[in-house]
């Protein structure tokens, strides 16, 4: 790619610079998850979704402008037909340090092995339950003994971190976070703790009443752990805590109880081609009509995107107690 006539790379208003860029490349999913969608999801048509090719395109620019970390998401990510041959894309671009992706796990116990050939050097696996039974109800259709076979392949294919992603609902799994911290620990891997965010009307369950905060759970977690709080980050929004004794770690991500809007370096590439500048408020840009408007102009893109970081807001403003003003649902963000 021809190099950027941007010496700077890209900064908001606030002086964050933006160097992580989470893409959205469907909004399809095989589970119906409880807090991410509707049970009767209506997804977006084919033509309204970026191609694979666009998204590439998109990608590499951002890469161009100084993006050194790229999070593949969905939906599913692995549901789309040419993920792997994008991973496969994404991998070998110049400039990018880490390419790493957000999973179900539903599809990893036959592509893992792939995936990380692709070049991704880690991988996030949303597991909220290890009871079957429970884990059918939360997803409405997934099947655990199928995830849990697709994190044992993931942990043999050898990636640097891997790292479960549980969202915590009062009355529905926050007795579990103890048995998911342990599997992590007998598994070698790291778990976060996610308060549920509210994106999308969701019928199923009434937020403020199912909140859990991250201090309650951290809490629970130290009557049968010690936990020793660590400074170092993945360039997310997640607090580590040791598990000591042992390799894993406890992120703790709390977009309620303990704002991180501060330090967000990172802007989201939805599956119709906007690129939110934040997850929890409207503001975006329609990077899809860009590409489609001059197919293959760089300039015209990057100057579109250098633009955007000028609406950045300097934070997001979620309130469990009342129905999102946002309809936007999980899937169509990536998280």
């Amino acid at each position: 790619m021809s190099h950027s006539p941007f010496t700077k790379p890209l900064v908001d208003r606030f002086g964050r610079v933006v160097n992580y860029l989470r893409v959205s490349i469907t909004d399809r999913c095989d589970f119906r998850c409880l807090y991410c969608m509707a049970e009767d999801m209506e997804f977006l048509p084919r033509s309204q979704i970026l191609t694979l090719e666009e998204i590439q395109f998109i990608c590499q620019t951002f890469v161009g402008l100084g993006v050194s970390k790229i999070r593949i998401t969905g939906g599913e990510p692995l549901v789309r037909n040419g993920a792997l041959g994008l991973l496969q894309q994404l991998g070998q671009l110049q400039g990018l340090d880490e390419l790493v992706m957000t999973t179900n796990g539903s599809q990893l116990a036959t592509m893992a092995a792939a995936i990380k050939a692709a070049g991704v050097k880690r991988i996030n696996i949303s597991l909220d339950t290890l009871d079957a039974e429970k884990f059918r109800i939360l997803t409405r259709t997934g099947d655990l003994p199928q995830v849990l076979r697709g994190i044992d392949a993931a942990v043999a294919a050898g990636f640097e971190r891997i790292k479960l992603n549980a969202v915590v609902l009062k009355d529905r799994n926050h007795l579990e976070v103890a048995d998911l911290v342990g599997f992590a620990v007998d598994k070698g891997i790291d778990i976060s703790f996610i308060e549920e965010m509210p994106l999308g009307v969701v019928d199923s369950h009434n937020r403020s009443v199912a909140f859990y905060p991250s201090e309650q759970i951290r809490q629970d977690l130290q009557q049968r752990f010690r936990l020793s709080p660590l400074n170092d980050s993945t360039g997310g929004p997640s607090r580590y805590w040791q598990v000591d004794g042992s390799s894993s770690r406890v992120g703790f991500i709390s977009p309620h109880s303990a704002n991180f809007c501060s330090s967000c370096n990172r802007v989201r590439l939805t599956a119709e081609g906007r690129l939110l500048l934040c997850l929890g408020n409207e503001h975006s840009v329609d990077l899809k009509a860009v590409v489609r408007q001059s197919p293959g102009d760089s300039q015209q893109l990057q100057q579109a995107i250098v633009d955007a970081m000028q609406i950045k807001p300097e934070q997001h403003h979620f309130d469990i107690h009342q129905q999102p003003i946002i309809m936007r649902h999980m899937n169509k963000t990536g998280g």
